[in-house]
């Protein structure tokens, strides 16, 4: 898959400037960009599209340089100020570009469009290929990931939805085990009244035949008194 600056590299030499001022700079930045100095190449690209924002070869290849240092975005934004020229090396660095970003669509459509220029390019119908496969695996991935993310909530929701049925069964068996709690408490409630009430009538049974006794000594004695006293008049 042929790659954008080894393409650049090459073009950038002979794409012709739409303006005499911005040559000068252009050409600076080519010499710095054959020598690996791409920060240095942007600035004499930036001066030469000061200059004059129409100038294809100042425009593409400052895209060339913002791309080797991986300015991706920036790059596109470059090739895009000059996509009206219809050059297909527009289209074709525009579809590397989007490659870079994983911007499939994109890189799908600036292919297709190259290859309407040059049909015959080999490089381009390549990379098509391989654009229009990477959109499919990351359209089937989106779509797996949106099908997980469904089956996930759906069984979130089953959970959530067992979760409530098993807090309501809780629910009603406290319920249930608070109305048993208020029917042991009750009988034992009843069952204690019983044992004080049996108590009471305990009590005073044994009151009574403590009071049964008592009389029953008092009356003893009082009779061995008389008997006494009859005794000791006789």
């Amino acid at each position: 898959m042929r790659r954008l600056i080894s393409v650049l590299l090459l073009l950038l030499l002979c794409l012709p400037s739409l303006a005499q001022n911005d040559r000068k700079d252009v050409r600076a930045g080519n010499r710095k960009f054959s020598k690996d100095k791409f920060k240095e190449s942007e600035i004499d690209y930036r001066k030469a599209v000061l200059k004059d924002s129409t100038s294809v070869a100042g425009q593409y290849n400052l895209a060339s340089s913002l791309y080797r240092q991986g300015d991706y975005d920036g790059a596109g934004v470059a090739l895009g100020r000059v996509e009206e020229s219809g050059r297909p090396e527009v289209y074709f660095n525009e579809g590397d570009v989007a490659l870079q970003k994983k911007d499939y669509a994109r890189a799908v459509e600036a292919f297709k469009n190259a290859l309407l220029q040059t049909p015959d390019d080999l490089d381009a119908k390549e990379n098509y290929i391989y654009a229009k496969k990477m959109l499919e695996n990351q359209q089937q991935n989106n779509q797996n990931d949106q099908n997980q993310d469904q089956q996930n909530q759906d069984n979130q929701n089953q959970q959530d939805n067992q979760d409530q049925q098993n807090q309501d069964n809780q629910d009603d068996q406290d319920d249930r085990n608070d109305q048993q709690d208020d029917k042991d408490q009750s009988r034992q409630n009843n069952e204690n009244q019983m044992s004080q009430q049996q108590a009471q009538q305990m009590l005073r049974a044994i009151q009574a035949k403590e009071k049964e006794t008592q009389d029953k000594v008092n009356k003893e004695k009082a009779a061995a008194l008389k008997s006494r006293q009859k005794e000791k008049n006789w």
